[in-house]
């Protein structure tokens, strides 16, 4: 498949710069897989749409405040922006390095709160392998000197509001640099609203990396590879998993970010056994999805391995019909944006 097959037009003024007034009060858009029929409604009533003996899977990864401000040793501004955990006490990070020169091996940047940079070598994907000191207690007072990695169509500058709203009320794992969007809408109310329907509500842990800012360069899809993200599934989501599918019940994934996780992990029959490693399936349409059976997700970026995952879920021509139809009935896209229920 081709690049082009994935663009659409999208008037600007529907990006979401801000989210909703309440986290519920999105609209939503329901779209039937098999008949293409479209509807619409408010995320506050998605319960509605589940049925006794369904599974929802989220995606419990916590935002961090992935991007550092500070200066090189020899006094010019630099930009530190995290990507990927690279050790187990989270000293050491995979970074994008924003600054005048390219950094050298050994150099030093200078944060805030005594807080340093040391650059270690250079990585894959423009990016640099970095270790930061002090050693103990760096990632808790990266929530005092980092900011909310707002994605780049967002065009203002973080503030205290995203703090909260870019970050789901599950959020439990740190390690993401992109907020999983489609439980952005979500509130623990909400969340009791659909167990009270008799359904089980279990995490998975996929933290949200590089891949969600980087565009796809390549004209021709089969050329294109994903970046590793870290997941982990327990053995409760994974049994639970495994038990619904032997009954016929259905597994609800709540954001392509959950998606990619139990895809890349289960097996043919999409039975699942509780795992960690690091994911890199891509997903375009003509892929057989073995766990997933209904998805909620946000509506996504022109051209994007989300806007292709989405596509072999639902079908690139429904789903492309929907797309105009939500520009129509100016829904709004992308991280702050409304929802859809495909199932």
């Amino acid at each position: 498949m081709q690049l082009k097959d994935f663009n659409y037009h999208l008037p600007p003024e529907l990006i979401a710069q801000e989210p909703a007034h309440r986290r519920e009060s999105a609209r939503l858009m329901t779209l039937d897989r098999k008949s293409g029929e479209i509807g619409e409604g408010v995320v506050a009533d998605i319960a509605e749409h589940f049925v006794a003996g369904d599974l929802l899977v989220i995606n419990d990864t916590r935002v961090i405040p992935a991007r550092l401000l500070g200066r090189k040793e020899t006094g010019g501004k630099a930009e530190v922006f995290l990507v990927r955990r690279r050790d187990e006490a989270g000293q050491v990070w995979q970074c994008l390095i924003k600054c005048s020169k390219s950094p050298a091996p050994g150099s030093l940047i200078i944060l805030s709160e005594g807080v340093t940079a040391r650059i270690v070598e250079r990585s894959e994907h423009d990016t640099w392998i970095v270790s930061f000191s002090p050693e103990e207690g760096f990632l808790d007072r990266l929530e005092m000197i980092g900011s909310m990695p707002l994605p780049p169509y967002i065009r203002r500058p973080a503030n205290v509001i995203d703090g909260e709203r870019y970050q789901t009320v599950f959020a439990r794992e740190r390690g993401a640099v992109a907020a999983p969007t489609a439980g952005l809408h979500f509130t623990e109310s909400l969340l009791q609203k659909v167990r009270a329907r008799g359904v089980d509500i279990l995490p998975l842990t996929l933290h949200v990396g590089l891949g969600t800012f980087m565009p796809v360069r390549v004209k021709d899809l089969s050329e294109h590879r994903m970046h590793r993200e870290y997941y982990r599934i327990p053995e409760t989501t994974a049994k639970a998993i495994t038990d619904r599918k032997k009954a016929g019940k259905r597994v609800i994934a709540l954001g392509t970010t959950t998606t990619r996780a139990l895809e890349h992990a289960a097996a043919e029959d999409g039975s699942l056994e509780a795992k960690e490693g690091e994911a890199d399936i891509f997903i375009v349409p003509g892929y057989a999805f073995k766990t997933v059976d209904a998805l909620i997700t946000n509506f996504h970026l022109p051209e994007s391995t989300l806007l292709m995952l989405v596509s072999a879920f639902a079908g690139r021509d429904r789903l492309f019909n929907a797309y105009a139809e939500a520009v129509r009935r100016k829904l709004r896209f992308f991280s702050y944006g409304d929802a859809m229920f495909i199932y």
